[in-house]
């Protein structure tokens, strides 16, 4: 773990707002390399910097929000575009394609949950439980996916709240959790910490004043920092990092939470 910031409170984290993928699950490990050829098979020969540049940029977004983002580009290019919600049911089909396979894996015991998940992640979570914090788990993949992976990956008792994107709705459902946290748990601050691979709920995060940690998760060996996804949490203002939750102790005393190691 890389501490960035000293610990930005006294105050013991009450509540934990988790990203899913690339955060706890590697179910969905390679999407950007589904979506990418996609978003260049529309735009045409020379997008794919453009189009690998933003995707670096918006992971953690709900998709109807990078699929607005490609259809404003083909207007721009071609003068003529899909609805955004078209070029994501292509995206979802070619993407669930392998999400499925890894499921149907699951359920035939030819891989265990542990080979999906971020290298420390269940532990985390029990301990977590154990001592009182509340879990809530907020992704920009859509609600009904996000809790059958959760439930393949033996994770959904775990947590307290899961939101995923509504089906056909535009919406942040990160920004919703925390603003429900605040208004209806009176949680605020550093009482909070957010939890996630992507630069858009640490920028949240920092921006209502909650403790953030980055995971800067190596999704290929679910270990380990991957040096671009440290830089880009960085940047966006995560006060630590960790590739993974095996230093548990010391997340959990950079927290303030009993059970963890100075």
């Amino acid at each position: 773990m890389e501490i960035v910031c000293p610990k930005p409170s006294n105050v013991p984290v009450k509540a934990v707002l988790l990203d899913f993928d690339g955060t706890l699950s590697t179910l969905r490990y390679g999407w950007e390399e589904v979506m990418a050829p996609l978003m260049a098979e529309h735009l045409g020969p020379g997008s794919e910097v453009m189009v690998r540049q933003y995707i670096d940029i918006s992971t953690g977004i709900q998709t109807v929000f990078q699929m607005k983002w490609l259809a404003d580009r083909v207007l721009e290019r071609q003068g003529v575009a899909m609805d955004p919600w078209d070029y994501k049911e292509i995206y979802n089909d070619r993407l669930m394609w392998q999400v499925d396979r890894n499921k149907a894996d699951l359920a035939s015991g030819a891989h265990r949950p542990e080979d999906f998940l971020i290298a420390g992640a269940r532990p985390f979570l029990e301990r977590l439980r154990a001592l009182g914090v509340a879990i809530h788990v907020a992704s920009g993949t859509d609600h009904p996916d996000v809790m059958r992976e959760a439930k393949a990956l033996g994770l959904l008792d775990l947590f307290d709240s899961v939101s995923g994107a509504p089906p056909r709705e535009e919406a942040c459902s990160k920004e919703k959790v925390m603003r429900d946290l605040a208004r209806d748990q009176g949680l605020r601050g550093a009482e909070v910490c957010v939890i996630g691979d992507g630069k858009v709920e640490i920028g949240l995060g920092r921006e209502l004043g909650a403790r953030c940690l980055g995971i800067a998760s190596d999704e290929a060996r679910r270990q380990g920092v991957h040096p671009a996804k440290r830089e880009r949490l960085l940047a966006a203002g995560a006060e630590a990092t960790a590739g993974d939750f095996l230093e548990m102790d010391i997340i959990l005393a950079w927290m303030n939470l009993q059970g963890g190691e100075e």
